[in-house]
């Protein structure tokens, strides 16, 4: 690996905030970007979002909003107008459609044994198998041990509190005021269209670069 690995958390449309964080880690041709999936929904401009990963090469993982919308145009069913969905539904172009469709669900890196996912895994089976359903979505661990939302069941353990890895995992998904560190993992959705911080995590360092929100886009 010659340059960086630099993982970003949810940007949500937050296209300022993206693009100042972008500025601030004046990338260069040998570094890679991951961006840990929900580009869009929610904050003022998905589409310039997805031009910037585009311009810079980005590798960009499918999150829950991205497999939200496609499944939505696939099946045409009519859907609960889940937030912002039919906002950003209507302004995709037919390019950023291609865009969705080719995110993968995760990124490993043998070199560094780290994997990048949206939302995490289970456990106790092997990752690489784990569907979208589950590693873009999960969040805790019920008393079942089925993946579901912390919202659902707070009491619940989070999947990364469970997780032992090897491999070490960097996730977003789940929007916190901090940055979660732990021994196997570290999530960095610090949630920057509710107000937060937009988080980039930078490999092998180990670093963190944020900027602040603009604004509480999203209540």
């Amino acid at each position: 690996m010659n340059g960086r690995l630099i993982a970003i958390g949810d940007i949500h449309g937050c296209h300022q905030e993206f693009a100042e964080l972008l500025e601030r880690l004046s990338l260069t041709k040998d570094d890679s970007l991951v961006l840990l999936g929900d580009l869009v929904n929610r904050g003022p401009d998905s589409c310039k979002v997805i031009d910037l990963a585009r311009q810079c090469r980005a590798i960009s993982l499918l999150g829950n909003h991205e497999l939200r919308l496609l499944n939505y145009r696939r099946t045409k069913e009519p859907y609960s107008n889940k937030e912002t969905d039919a906002e950003t539904f209507a302004k995709l172009r037919p390019e950023d459609w291609s865009y969705l469709e080719e995110m993968p669900l995760t990124h490993f890196v043998e070199e560094l044994n780290t994997v990048f996912v949206h939302g995490g895994f289970l456990p106790d089976e092997p990752w690489q198998r784990q569907p979208a359903s589950v590693v873009t979505r999960i969040q805790i661990i019920d008393k079942d041990g089925k993946p579901g939302k912390r919202a659902e069941s707070p009491e619940s353990p989070l999947w990364a509190d469970l997780w032992n890895g090897p491999p070490f995992v960097v996730y977003g998904h789940t929007p916190r005021p901090e940055i979660y560190k732990l021994k196997w993992s570290v999530g960095i959705d610090t949630a920057c269209v509710m107000g937060g911080h937009l988080t980039a995590y930078i490999l092998p360092e180990k670093r963190f670069v944020q900027v602040k929100a603009r604004r509480r886009y999203f209540p």
